[in-house]
C-alpha cells in the first residue's frame, strides 16, 4: 500500500515529465499544465526572473522558433515531499535539430524545481536553471556532464 508522500512524489515526477513531453512535442498548451499560474522562473535567458505562466511559455515559445525538433532529457530528479510544498532538483539537457538542419547535442544544466499542492495539483511555483561558471574568466562552463 502506497503512502501518500509515495503518491505525491510520484504525481510531481509526473508533472516533470509533462515537460519533457511537452517540449518533444512542441506543444505549449501542454507545457502549461505543470506551471502554477504565478510561476516564478529564474531561467537561463536574460531578463533575471520571469514571473507568471505567459512569462515562462514565452521562454519555451523561444525555444521553438530555434529548434525544428527538441529532445529533453531529465536525469536524476531528487525530491523532497512535504503536506504542501516539495523540492527537487535534477539536470536537464535540451537537444536536437535546430531550424538550419544543424543537429546539437545542447548542455547540461542544473535544475531546481519548488512545488506547491494547489487545488490538490502539484504545480511548479518556482524554477531555477543554472550552469555553472569558471571564476576567474567569468564565463560558463557548459561542456560538463552529469557523473553515471
Amino acid at each position: 500500500m502506497s503512502t501518500q508522500r509515495e503518491v505525491d512524489e510520484a504525481e510531481i515526477r509526473r508533472q516533470v515529465h509533462k515537460i519533457v513531453e511537452g517540449l518533444r512535442a512542441k506543444d505549449l498548451e501542454g507545457l502549461k499544465r505543470p506551471y502554477a499560474k504565478d510561476v516564478v522562473s529564474f531561467d537561463v535567458e536574460p531578463p533575471l526572473q520571469h514571473v507568471g505562466l505567459e512569462a515562462k511559455l514565452k521562454n519555451w515559445a523561444n525555444v521553438f522558433l530555434v529548434f525544428e525538433s527538441v529532445t529533453y532529457e531529465v536525469r536524476d530528479l531528487t525530491l523532497a515531499v512535504g503536506d504542501d510544498v516539495a523540492f527537487g532538483h535534477a539536470f536537464a539537457r535540451l537537444s536536437g535539430t535546430l531550424k538550419d538542419g544543424a543537429a546539437t547535442s545542447g548542455m547540461w544544466v542544473r535544475v531546481t524545481y519548488g512545488f506547491r499542492k494547489i487545488d490538490g495539483d502539484w504545480l511548479i511555483a518556482h524554477d531555477q536553471v543554472s550552469v555553472p561558471i569558471d571564476i576567474q574568466s567569468g564565463r560558463a562552463v557548459l561542456d560538463l556532464e552529469p557523473s553515471s
